[in-house]
């Protein structure tokens, strides 16, 4: 019962309810009050994007140096353009379909929103793009000059900034969500796009079964090996990761299934998919891809322009190295590319946020069922060829 209630997407679908509810049946001077939270919280979750991404990104190219290796090059380079690979089928997907949702982003009809009485403003130590350039010349400069010392210190920034995702800004997404929501019900715009959600959901979760059919079929061409048997032992680490929404969680599962395949080798399998359990995260920016899309539809009544779509994909997957195998941890380290290069303002940020923690599981389950393909393409590239991680 604890867990269930200490589940973040528990807090989620009930800040959803709350937040709705609220929004429905509370008048203008309540909504004073609601609007300058909704605002300050969205100031301090802009606030820590940069330094999310100095905390993951710089210490992932770091940690490369100690298996610097053709095999894991191979590795990130696979993961690298599944990720890109499959946000750009999300894309194309997103310009055929999301036109024929029905989305009414009208505001006709609409109520107007009281003026905001108080807000607080928290500027962010630096640009989000100024953070990912610094971090990417970082990582590389102390894998050049071999510096110990900045090493270590970013690791321990990473674990700074991960105390700082888990204990300040996790814990204020139930609150910053509600907020929004209420703003969105006081409006009366949620009632009208709650099927839109609905709808946008379940054609994740079928771009997650055919982007992994893709990959197999893939992996079976290289290997020259039957994915289906390897794909048919995956059962448990899938289910797994729909219940725990971390792919670093359940990579002991996925090991033990991996293990469970005779067209495997045992010691590729233990090289690749503990990185891939970090580094290939294919369902979730598949999800996101979609989604930014979506929003951008509701919320702005217009889809991005492919230029834009392109250049936010390609670093997305860059994004989606570095970010951690946790709940969440690929739209947390993107924030800075949905506010930068999509231009979302906090509302957009909020809904990407919210039906993004809806599906996570199943974004979560489909990354860690990928990196069983990858194995088999390692397998097929590198034969026998011994490697311990």
């Amino acid at each position: 019962m604890s867990k269930v209630k200490d589940s973040l997407i528990v807090k989620l679908i009930l800040a959803v309810i709350v937040g709705g509810i609220l929004g429905g049946v509370v008048n203008q001077t309540v909504m004073k009050i609601i609007m300058p939270i909704k605002y300050v919280l969205g100031q301090f979750i802009n606030f820590c994007v940069p330094l999310i991404i100095i905390g993951f990104i710089t210490p992932s190219i770091t940690k490369l140096k100690s298996n610097a290796s053709k095999m894991l090059r191979s590795v990130l380079i696979i993961a690298y353009l599944s990720s890109v690979g499959a946000a750009m089928f999300s894309m194309i997907s997103g310009y055929l379909i999301i036109p024929g949702l029905n989305i009414d982003a009208s505001t006709e009809g609409l109520k107007k929103l009281p003026e905001l009485v108080f807000q607080l403003d928290i500027p962010g130590i630096m640009p989000v793009m100024t953070a990912l350039v610094f971090s990417i010349i970082m990582g590389l400069t102390i894998i050049w000059t071999n510096s110990k010392t900045l090493q270590n210190v970013f690791e321990e920034f990473n674990h700074i900034v991960l105390k700082i995702v888990n204990k300040m800004v996790i814990p204020i997404l139930p609150i910053f969500i509600a907020t929004t929501f209420a703003e969105l019900a006081y409006e009366g715009g949620i009632t009208k796009q709650l099927p839109v959600f609905v709808s946008v959901i379940v054609l994740v979760i079928v771009g997650h079964i055919i982007w992994l059919s893709l990959l197999y079929f893939m992996g079976g061409i290289l290997s020259k090996k039957s994915p289906i048997q390897v794909f048919k032992h995956y059962g448990p680490a899938y289910l797994t990761a729909i219940g725990t929404m971390s792919s670093a969680a359940t990579l002991s599962v996925a090991l033990e299934c991996a293990r469970k395949s005779t067209e495997l080798d045992e010691d590729i399998v233990e090289f690749t998919l503990p990185i891939c359990s970090n580094i290939h995260l294919c369902g979730s920016v598949l999800t996101e891809t979609f989604f930014v899309m979506t929003v951008s539809k509701i919320l702005y009544g217009t889809l991005p322009g492919i230029s834009t779509m392109i250049v936010f994909i390609l670093l997305l997957g860059i994004f989606a190295i570095g970010a951690p195998g946790v709940p969440g941890g690929t739209v947390m380290a993107s924030l800075g590319l949905i506010t930068g290069v999509l231009g979302f303002d906090q509302s957009g940020v909020a809904l990407i946020l919210t039906i993004f923690a809806l599906q996570d599981s199943f974004g979560t389950a489909c990354n860690i069922t990928g990196d069983g393909a990858i194995a088999l393409m390692m397998t097929g590239l590198y034969g026998k060829d011994k490697v311990k991680a």
